[in-house]
Order: structure tokens, then C-alpha cells, then sequence
């Protein structure tokens, strides 16, 4: 079967410049080829899925026959081999032992993080000032995250050095993961930023592992866990690097994607008043004027129908898989070491899937409407064996910091914002002003 070669191909650089410059048209223009589309990463020749059949089929049902891929590569060396980036049986093996950090009842205890640290910053706010929310929203998201990890006090020194290394570390690990080899080893400041924001992060973790090793006490927090938890099978603990591993993967996957979430879902609130109104009166029927807890989150229906929405038109830009075994994908025989590259974002603005894609509307979330899409067609936090951990965890947190803003302010845009492309769009200068209710 032939499949077509993506449009803008140089020699040397293949289809590098136009995936970074162009990033998100690039990719959503794909689908106009096929479901599968040669894409070249410098000389190296990767198939782009663009179905949602062949989405489903690499991330479930055929995911034993795909690891990770050479996104992956680049940053393992950097941000170690925890669940975001590990395979196989080792991959298995670290979920089942981190899974009970991620139960139920642990995130009912992590939702009273949520709803202290959402209530500390909105009362650091005052009437009529201008905030610049995606900022907000990032240190919300660090302060949650970084707290649920650790409850000591050198683990604030951590999340100190979380908020300050955590977003230069996802945004220039993008750029590097997609960029040749040499890339890398150039002296420019994006290479530097991220090494430095590596070394910072791996100092403070590791003297935080160090410590919880010195002092042994289950402090109820995510790393008293990593740090307790045992192989079912052989009964073995994780290593000191094992641990530093997941926790670097909790820090980078955790915040970067409720980050933005949080910052565009108050962005759209601000820009469609009727979807406003009724997330403000759903709110008030649930929680009659007290605080949210976690047992209102799913009575909290509609609101969790504008998160879905938020993560369907805000969502990662590229994920990458490779064939471990031959696999028959679309007709194509991949061979054992093919890259395969999937794109949440261009899945989530494909007009079979979503009509009118670039609409804002949390209506296509009502059950019926969910029940008819097809498989693979909406997948913000991957899918199958590899479907992120902390999937439940954003989206108590997105619902209840929103629960916990909207009744005290208004947040009216004051200027047009602007967006930067990462591995997801940054908004930049979203800037609010707080308008109390």
C-alpha cells in the first residue's frame, strides 16, 4: 500500500521546520492525505496516524506491540524512565505500584489540597486588579502538586524549585525532542535553560529522597508511597533512581497540562456569558454557598462537561510510538523500529469526529453525544495500558478550583491574548481582571 509523503519535505531537515513553525496547522492539514501520512523527523521516516480507528488501535489494542517513541528517547537520558517514558514490563510493574497513590480515596485526600491552595490564592486577590492567569494557574497547579508529592519541609524547597524549573524544562524538551541530534549539544540559551533546570531539579528531588530515607515516617504524601511501596510480585522496593524517576514524571506531566486547562477554561468562561451563567448556577444548586468538597465533583455535571471541553480544544499536540514487533496498521506493514506519531490535538479538531471543531462547546459532552463518538477519537491523557495515572486527579482538580474561583470573581479579559506553541498552546498575557461577585 503507498502512503503519502507530507507536503514541505527539505533535505536533511524533512519535515523538522514545519512541525515546529507551524506546529498545530501543520498537523491538523494531515488528515487531507489519509488516515497515514509519511512524516520525516530530519532523515528519519515516521507514519502520522490521522484516523481515530488507528488512534484506538495503537494506544489499545494493539498497544503491546508499540513503546514509546523517539519523543521519548530524546528526554529519557534527562527526565529518567518513570511511567511517562518506560515499556513493557517494567512499565506494568511501576504502574501497579504506584496505582494506590491514584485510588479513589487518595483523591479525596488530595482534593482538600486542591481546595485550600485554590482559596489561599483567590484571597491573595484583590477587587478590580488585573491578574495575569496563566501564572496563577501554573503556581496553583505546582502548589497542588507539589504539595500531594511532598508534605515535609525541605519538600517545599522543592516545590520552590518546581515552580521555577517545571515549565522551562516541558517547554524546551519539546523543541530538543523534535530537533536533530546535533541539536542538543549547541550553546544557545534554550539548551542551557534546560540542563540548568534539569540539574536543579534532580539536586533538590534527590535531597528530598535522601531525607525521607534519613528520617523513614510515612508522611501521607505521594512520596511516602513511592518510597513504601512494594513489587507484588518479588517484593522488592523501588530504587532511589526509580523513585526520582516517577517523581520527575509526576512534577512535568502532572502541572503542565491542568496548568493550561485551568488558564483557558477561565478564558472561555470570560468569552461565552451563557456558558458562564450556567456553570455559576450549577454551582450554586450543588454547593448552596459552602466550599466544594470531592463528593460534589461528579454532581458537578455541566462544569465537567466545560473541563472536557477545555482538554478536547486545548489539548497535547504530539505523541510518538514504535513499533516493537511487525504490526499491520492501516494496511501498512510497519516493521520492528517504525515511528509512529499521533496527534491528540489534530484528533480532537477532525470535523468527523467534532463538528465545527474550533467551536467552544460543552453540550457535545451530554451522555448521548459521548456514547456516539467513535473510539480513539478523544484521547487528552493517551489511552490504553499507557493512559495517564492522574487522569482522575486533573479533573477533580480543573472542577474544583473552578468551583472554588468563579463564586467569588469574575475574571474579565482586559486585553486579547496571545499563545505560544510547546507540546500544547500557552496562553500568554492572559490578562483578568478580578471582578467580584
Amino acid at each position: 500500500m503507498s502512503v503519502p509523503v507530507a507536503p514541505g519535505r527539505l533535505p536533511f531537515l524533512g519535515h523538522t521546520l514545519p512541525l515546529l513553525r507551524k506546529r498545530f496547522e501543520f498537523t491538523t492539514n494531515l488528515r487531507a492525505q489519509g488516515d497515514l501520512v509519511e512524516v520525516y523527523l530530519g532523515p528519519k521516516r515516521t507514519f502520522f496516524v490521522t484516523s481515530s480507528q488507528l488512534m484506538h488501535q495503537v494506544l489499545v489494542t494493539d498497544a503491546p506491540k508499540f513503546h514509546k517513541g523517539q519523543i521519548f528517547d530524546k528526554l529519557r537520558p534527562f527526565l529518567g524512565n518513570g511511567l511517562a517514558m518506560s515499556n513493557g514490563t517494567f512499565h506494568l510493574r511501576q504502574r501497579r505500584m504506584l496505582q494506590p497513590a491514584f485510588h479513589r480515596d487518595r483523591i479525596a485526600g488530595y482534593a482538600n489540597t486542591m481546595v485550600r491552595a485554590t482559596r489561599e490564592l483567590v484571597e491573595g486577590w484583590r477587587p478590580g486588579e488585573v491578574r495575569q492567569v496563566e501564572q496563577d494557574m501554573q503556581g496553583l497547579a505546582v502548589t497542588i502538586v507539589g504539595e500531594s508529592l511532598f508534605s515535609t519541609e525541605i519538600g517545599k524547597r522543592a516545590i520552590d524549585e518546581a515552580r521555577r524549573s517545571v515549565f522551562l524544562i516541558v517547554k524546551n524538551g519539546t523543541v530538543r525532542a523534535l530537533s536533530p541530534g546535533f541539536f542538543e549539544k549547541l550553546p544557545i540559551p534554550a539548551n542551557r535553560e534546560f540542563d540548568a533546570a534539569i540539574a536543579r531539579m534532580r539536586a533538590i528531588v534527590n535531597e528530598v529522597i535522601a531525607s525521607w530515607r534519613a528520617d523513614g515516617t510515612d508522611h501521607g504524601d505521594v512520596l511516602s508511597m513511592l518510597m513504601l511501596a512494594r513489587d507484588t510480585e518479588t517484593g522488592e522496593p523501588m530504587t532511589d533512581q526509580q523513585v526520582f524517576d516517577e517523581v520527575i514524571t509526576l512534577l512535568t506531566a502532572g502541572i503542565e497540562t491542568t496548568a493550561l486547562a485551568l488558564a483557558w477554561i477561565f478564558h472561555e468562561i470570560a468569552a461565552n456569558p451563557k456558558i458562564e451563567q450556567r456553570v455559576l448556577t450549577e454551582i450554586e444548586q450543588v454547593l448552596a454557598g459552602r466550599p466544594v468538597t470531592f463528593d460534589d465533583v461528579p454532581k458537578l455535571t455541566y462544569l465537567g462537561q466545560v473541563a472536557h471541553e477545555v482538554l478536547r480544544k486545548y489539548s497535547l499536540w504530539l505523541l510518538m510510538r514504535r513499533a516493537a514487533e511487525e504490526v499491520d496498521l492501516g494496511g501498512v506493514r510497519l516493521r520492528p523500529g517504525t515511528e509512529v506519531i499521533l496527534s491528540p490535538h489534530a484528533m480532537h479538531h477532525n470535523p468527523a469526529n467534532f463538528a465545527d471543531p474550533d467551536r467552544f462547546d460543552p453540550d457535545r459532552w451530554t451522555p448521548d453525544r459521548v456514547r456516539q463518538l467513535p473510539k480513539g477519537a478523544f484521547v487528552p491523557f493517551g489511552g490504553g495500558v499507557h493512559q495517564c495515572i492522574g487522569n482522575h486527579f486533573a479533573l477533580t482538580e480543573i472542577v474544583i478550583a473552578v468551583a472554588t474561583i468563579c463564586p467569588r470573581y469574575r475574571l474579565v479579559p482586559v486585553q486579547q491574548v496571545r499563545t505560544k506553541f510547546t507540546n500544547a498552546l500557552y496562553p500568554l498575557g492572559l490578562m483578568m481582571k478580578a471582578a467580584p461577585r
